[in-house]
């Protein structure tokens, strides 16, 4: 499979497709407990991860695959423990929008915890545009 289809989410090398990422599916069904909440990608947070792939993906052969690795990677600890991260000063205290940092990228994923799910409301570059997400935020 070439680099260009794991990106786009057609692929499912070593891991999960856009798809995937976006419904929240781990393809695991073992590590679902009671306790952890899914963790679902917004349409427009799984678009900022699938253009920010295809752009490391044409610096560097293979840096595309890590960028979604270490999403993929951070979505069960958003899942599991949502309330260890950061909640974000500059917007409604009653919301609790919190952001996780990714550890090799200068991404951060921004969510809101809900009743029923956790939703990743962006993937937002560190160095851009900061607050370009909260128009998508329903009170």
């Amino acid at each position: 499979m070439d680099r260009g289809s794991r990106a786009a989410g057609t692929g499912r090398e070593g891991g999960r497709t856009r798809a995937d990422l976006a419904r929240g599916s781990s393809g695991d069904s073992t590590e679902a407990t009671k306790s952890v909440k899914e963790c679902r990608l917004s349409r427009e947070a799984a678009a900022e991860v699938a253009e920010a792939a295809a752009w490391y993906g044409t610096r560097q052969p293979g840096l595309d695959a890590e960028f979604l690795n270490e999403v993929e990677r951070v979505l069960p600890l958003i899942g599991s423990h949502p309330e260890s991260f950061p909640s974000l000063l500059d917007t409604a205290p009653d919301l609790s929008i919190r952001r996780v940092l990714l550890p090799r990228f200068p991404y951060a994923l921004v969510f809101i915890e809900l009743s029923a799910e956790v939703r990743v409301i962006a993937v937002a570059h560190l160095r851009r545009h900061p607050g370009y997400w909260l128009n998508r935020i329903r009170a």
